[in-house]
């Protein structure tokens, strides 16, 4: 079970970025949340199996149509434990 933090800059809002996120998680079991943030970025926290974080990470890379995924920051945190995968307004 590993966690990360990770910071998604580019053309990531308005183009529903967050359900994109949301869904393919919830497909793969990873826990966590996603949401964006000021400056036109998302940011997550994934929680998982390594392989299933790191097939979302790389999901998240190539991002729904209409996305641009320019950067992303990854770091790596402790387990919190969470139970479902969550939009955060």
């Amino acid at each position: 079970m590993i966690a990360v933090h990770v910071r998604v800059s580019g053309r990531v809002q308005g183009v529903f970025y967050r359900a994109f996120t949301q869904e393919r998680a919830r497909a793969l079991g990873v826990k966590g949340w996603v949401r964006n943030i000021p400056g036109g970025g998302v940011e997550a926290i994934l929680e998982g199996e390594r392989k299933q974080v790191g097939q979302l990470l790389k999901d998240m890379k190539s991002g729904p149509t209409g996305s641009m995924v320019l950067g992303m920051e990854l770091s790596e945190l402790d387990s919190k434990g969470y139970v479902d995968f969550a939009i955060e307004y």
